[in-house]
């Protein structure tokens, strides 16, 4: 993975947070409305595309269940902790960033 690789959707970085742990699409789900406060619901088709896209890339796999079974756990790979965490410092340095300019904005105002 280059370190240009573009900015993950906010979709995808919930899920790849939830998958440091082993769960299945509902309790992927269910992890991202809590982590989100309530503000990301995913739509079962919006996940399970997100699921089959990150499972190409190498970045998920299948984890324990049956390949054929309908409840299927999935979890982060090496590659998609090395993305997760790239994408990490992105947010990081967009945070900071705006930290300084806007903080000392706010001091030069008063």
């Amino acid at each position: 993975m280059g370190a240009n690789m573009g900015a993950l959707t906010e979709a995808v970085y919930y899920i790849l947070l939830s998958l440091l742990q082993p769960l299945h699409g509902y309790g992927i789900m269910q992890n991202v409305e809590k982590l989100s406060g309530g503000r990301l619901k995913l739509a079962a088709g919006t996940l399970y595309g997100a699921i089959s896209s990150m499972l190409e890339k190498g970045w998920i796999v299948a984890h324990g269940a049956a390949e054929d079974s309908r409840k299927k756990e999935y979890v982060i790979t090496d590659a998609g902790e090395a993305v997760l965490r790239g994408e990490y410092r992105r947010l990081r340095e967009l945070v900071d960033n705006g930290s300084a300019l806007l903080e000392c904005d706010k001091e030069d105002a008063e």
